[in-house]
């Protein structure tokens, strides 16, 4: 997992280069995503906000996620209507969560065969993939290793 520190150089550098603006806000929503490991809804995220910033509103913290995520620096989790840093943001491809239901770990999968196949496959039936959103959820290794572990005493 890439840490949050490199998160934030890289989208600074990404946001110079692509000429648009990483404000102060936005900076501060993908640090508290980064920092935070697993999902993260916007209600928390305002919570965290508005004790630094008084006039933090919710549209505030939907138009920094918004903004994010179109950079490719955050990720939503349709499942659980939450966010979570993109662990590579140069990838410009298609991505996969695997998502622990037990301690909410998020891993991002770049397996662009998988994304291309599916793409390719809409394709030929006529339709137009726009946005893609694929969710593996299971147990983390940690989870899986402690309910094993608890199961056999």
């Amino acid at each position: 997992m890439t840490n949050a520190n490199t998160l934030l150089l890289q989208a600074e550098s990404q946001c110079h280069t692509r000429g648009v603006r990483f404000t102060p806000i936005r900076r501060r929503v993908l640090e508290l995503i980064a920092r935070h490991g697993g999902g993260l809804k916007a209600y928390d995220l305002l919570d965290k906000l508005s004790t630094e910033h008084a006039a933090a509103r919710p549209p505030t913290v939907y138009r920094a996620l918004e903004f994010l995520i179109e950079q490719g620096l955050v990720h939503r989790i349709e499942s659980q209507n939450a966010y979570v840093a993109c662990a590579c943001p140069e990838h410009a491809h298609g991505f996969q969560l695997l998502i622990c239901r037990h301690c909410g770990y998020v891993e991002e999968l770049h397996l662009d065969e998988i994304s291309d196949q599916l793409a390719s496959r809409a394709k030929r039936q006529g339709f137009n993939v726009e946005r893609q959103t694929i969710e593996l959820q299971g147990l983390c290794q940690n989870c899986l290793t402690t309910n094993e572990s608890s199961s056999c005493q």
